[in-house]
């Protein structure tokens, strides 16, 4: 289909319906700060030729692709095997946005269940849906879910959530969200259970959490059950393969990232959100659900079901806003956990363990260097620099290497920590080079 731009008659006539004279009134709310004025100053016209050269060179100019990362903070460069780009842009896969129709939409529909079935086996859960837009977005939805279930209104967020998906929820629930603050590094249980009332209707928790320690999930379960509150987990899907997984513990619900699932960081997105939860709650949970079923002649099947929940049948009713799911996203984790398999998901948790406990230990003999926390980690740890961890990033990019996320951007009283992520793909001598970064900047200070 080919688009015909409007005319500016009929954009004058749009404006007018709204109620605005330009468009630029549009974007009032955009700080003008950040809003360009005027036309990009890019010159031309140019050939093809010509614009892949110069855009080429542009692209070039960012580190991201060139750099030897250690940035993780919520997005994470794993491997990722070639037959999952091959096979997730198969032309089979290539659909319409909604599989509502069975009889035309199996391929799709098969590929829904296999992800269903794998994200329930990773958390322990009864039942997932058929994925979300990312896991803040799946926080949300959780935390809604159990005020639905509950009919109470408190949420309470236990320890070191990433301060992004903290935002959003406050974003969602405005003034119901009490954050018990961490100490060392993960939850205090007597912390915690001095906020619990019954107004409580979930516990929130992040395992590992936003410093890549560990938490104590099933004193948390216990304890939001015993005032009748849900607990609520979320979890990185690497670490479950490695983890018990919170839903064989008390979890009644788990989600999570699936962006280290098959889908590189570019840039921050697009993500992928899971989400799962003990079968009771499946009339309330939000978005797709794909289920297998038989036809008319006993052959298996699968077809999209409980849609009584959804807004196009309940509209205003519905369990959620969001009836939707990210597709090739999905379509990816699944390829990629069907390609590496159990011990294959195993081994790369292993391998980040292994790596990220090297470079920690690599980092500590260094002068001016330490753990703040004391806790067990996974893939990713704090490091407390002898200075703003700001001077760290500035001097590994001159090295080009991003050795870690500034905290500092995130809180003040962070501004000397670094928080550095050490995956599968990375190597000895990459590691090496990263502690080199370090020691100079620790010279320097």
């Amino acid at each position: 289909m080919s688009f015909i731009g409007r005319s500016p008659a009929e954009e004058q006539r749009m404006l007018a319906e709204i109620g605005v004279e330009r468009f630029e009134d549009l974007l009032s709310a955009v700080p003008a700060s950040v809003r360009r004025s005027g036309r990009l100053p890019i010159a031309g016209p140019w050939s093809e030729i010509e614009q892949r050269q110069r855009l080429g060179a542009w692209a070039q100019s960012n580190l991201a692709d060139q750099a030897v990362s250690f940035l993780g903070a919520g997005a994470y460069e794993h491997y990722i095997p070639a037959a999952v780009h091959a096979l997730a842009s198969r032309s089979e896969f290539a659909t319409a946005y909604t599989p509502y129709q069975p009889e035309v939409a199996q391929g799709s529909l098969t590929a829904i269940f296999e992800f269903q079935s794998m994200i329930a086996e990773l958390t322990g859960c009864d039942v997932a849906n058929a994925s979300m837009y990312d896991g803040a977005t799946a926080t949300v939805e959780a935390a809604l879910l159990a005020r639905a279930h509950t009919g109470r209104s408190r949420v309470i967020v236990a320890g070191a959530v990433h301060p992004h998906i903290l935002e959003v929820l406050r974003c969602y629930l405005e003034v119901d969200v009490t954050v018990v603050r961490e100490r060392g590094g993960a939850i205090a249980p007597e912390d915690l259970r001095s906020t619990l009332s019954p107004e409580v209707a979930c516990v929130l928790y992040q395992h590992p959490n936003f410093f890549g320690l560990l938490e104590s999930p099933q004193g948390l379960h216990a304890m939001a059950h015993e005032i009748g509150a849900l607990a609520v987990a979320i979890c990185d899907p690497i670490a479950l393969a490695l983890i018990e997984p919170p839903g064989r513990t008390g979890a009644d619900i788990v989600v999570g990232e699936g962006q280290p699932l098959g889908n590189p960081p570019s840039f921050g997105g697009p993500m992928l959100g899971f989400f799962a939860c003990r079968q009771s709650l499946v009339r309330r949970m939000p978005g797709r659900l794909a289920a297998e079923t038989v036809d008319r002649r006993g052959r298996r099947g699968f077809v999209l079901t409980l849609q009584t929940r959804e807004q196009h049948i309940r509209r205003e009713k519905a369990t959620s806003n969001i009836c939707t799911n990210q597709g090739l996203m999905a379509l990816r984790a699944t390829i990629h956990m069907g390609l590496l398999g159990r011990e294959g998901m195993r081994e790369v948790a292993n391998l980040c363990v292994q790596k990220s406990h090297h470079a920690a230990r690599l980092a500590e003999a260094i002068p001016g260097f330490r753990r703040p926390h004391a806790g067990p980690f996974f893939r990713e740890f704090a490091l407390e620099c002898p200075g703003p961890a700001a001077a760290v990033v500035e001097r590994g990019l001159a090295r080009g290497i991003l050795p870690g996320v500034d905290l500092g951007r995130f809180r003040d009283e962070w501004r000397q920590l670094l928080l550095v992520a050490v995956t599968e793909v990375r190597t000895a001598e990459q590691i090496e080079r990263w502690a080199a970064v370090l020691r100079e900047a620790g010279e320097g200070q």
